[in-house]
């Protein structure tokens, strides 16, 4: 094909607006996603009252459906590349809502732990094909904000989890929450019948690769070493968010002795500063890079778990200040909606979701284990060491994100070939 047939070709393949539909219902499955990974959290005190859980098994169950979604990034991002995005979102919506529906059933530590590892599959397979679908869709001027807005559905899913979990649980019991809560289901529903497929994907598969050839397709274009740093990038910013997360409601309410409606404001409060983070994060990531970005946001981050971990009780006293606080460490939490775009930028058509999933959802399910570091540090420096090991994660991801390229400008048609090196 000579050099102009080529050039035509990725005009043809350039989409030329923002695509609203996938955007839409690729937000609503995610959102619905990591509302039905973070419930559990808000829930974790009646949760463990009710069933007699020990503090390490809560640490664990805490963290068994990240553990889980490294799994499900993995083997639901390898069908995404050989079956489409479309068909694969279906399923992990289904799955992660079937997980919600049974953890209103359980009876005990195990059943629990098998009902959030099920849960866990279908929310680490569900983020890689949304955002590979959305990217390939989306004019490339605009994929880092097409990123943050999809991203954007993971503040909207704690919100929507704090209020349901923390206010609903003393109206409905908490069996009664998950049972509603896995009407996520529906927007499965919608994905069948509205989302339309990926015109890159149907344009450039052509094989089926299995997970093996799909890692030797990736070292003949001298991309495992963009796998694992892309996968680093994911353990130190998504390190930041679970380490701080997944104890915030449980520092509020213990040992910060805030009642439950109190801990549900201040919650959202750093919701409504990382939604719009998140948007923001978008338009500063496609005018001067992911790599800038990701840096901002990541310092801002630790500044803010800093004041909180080292002058709480002197932001207790001053509730503007305390909510300030939050609201900047939700804001520097935005940067989790560039990873998207990052990612869709550095790996192939062919295996991008393969690549996207394992780097981001393996990284996610490094996870496992933040909660029980958080305790290992809780319990022998308090909330100031707990709340510094985000602190210095943050500060990590300011860093590594360097040793990535600057992805901006890439056409994702070429990635991987001699024209993309």
């Amino acid at each position: 094909m000579s050099e102009q047939q080529q050039g035509v070709s990725r005009v043809a393949l350039e989409p030329d607006h923002f695509p609203v539909r996938i955007w839409l219902i690729a937000f609503a499955g995610w959102m619905f996603d990591f509302y039905d990974l973070v419930l559990f959290s808000f829930l974790l005190i009646p949760i463990g009252h009710d069933l007699g859980l020990s503090a390490t098994e809560e640490a664990w169950l805490l963290g068994v459906a990240l553990g889980a979604s490294g799994i499900g990034g993995i083997i639901f991002g390898y069908l995404s590349d050989i079956h489409g995005r479309k068909q694969v979102m279906t399923w992990t919506i289904c799955l992660y809502s079937l997980g919600t529906a049974l953890t209103a059933f359980a009876t005990g530590p195990w059943s629990l732990l098998v009902f959030r590892l099920v849960t866990g599959l279908g929310v680490g397979g569900e983020w890689a094909v949304g955002h590979a679908l959305l990217a390939e869709s989306a004019p490339s001027r605009m994929r880092g904000r097409a990123s943050a807005m999809l991203q954007a559905g993971e503040p909207v899913g704690v919100l929507l989890a704090a209020v349901v979990g923390l206010l609903g649980a003393p109206l409905v019991g908490w069996r009664g929450v998950f049972l509603l809560s896995s009407a996520s289901a529906l927007v499965a529903i919608l994905v069948r019948r509205h989302l339309p497929e990926s015109r890159l994907w149907n344009r450039q598969h052509e094989e089926q690769l299995s997970p093996l050839r799909a890692l030797r397709r990736l070292a003949r274009a001298g991309m495992l070493g963009v796998l694992a740093k892309g996968f680093v990038l994911g353990v130190f910013k998504l390190g930041t968010y679970w380490t701080c997360y997944t104890w915030l409601p449980k520092f509020l309410q213990n040992q910060m002795g805030q009642p439950v409606g109190r801990s549900a404001l201040w919650i959202a409060t750093a919701q409504v500063g990382q939604l719009l983070g998140m948007l923001a994060f978008g338009v500063i990531a496609d005018r001067y890079g992911r790599r800038a970005a990701f840096t901002g946001y990541s310092l801002l981050t630790s500044a803010a778990i800093y004041g909180l971990a080292f002058h709480w009780q002197d932001l207790l006293a001053e509730p503007v200040h305390f909510w300030a606080m939050l609201f900047a460490m939700g804001l520097g939490s935005g940067c989790t909606a560039g990873f998207g775009a990052l990612l869709a930028e550095l790996f192939p058509t062919d295996v991008r979701n393969f690549a996207m999933g394992t780097a981001y959802n393996s990284a996610r399910g490094m996870q496992l284990f933040a909660p029980v570091v958080v305790g290992f540090f809780v319990a022998r420096h308090g909330i100031e060491g707990g709340l510094g090991v985000p602190m210095v994660l943050a500060l990590l991801t300011a860093t590594w994100v360097w040793t990535l390229p600057e992805t901006r400008t890439r056409d994702l048609s070429t990635i991987g070939t001699r024209r993309d090196s």
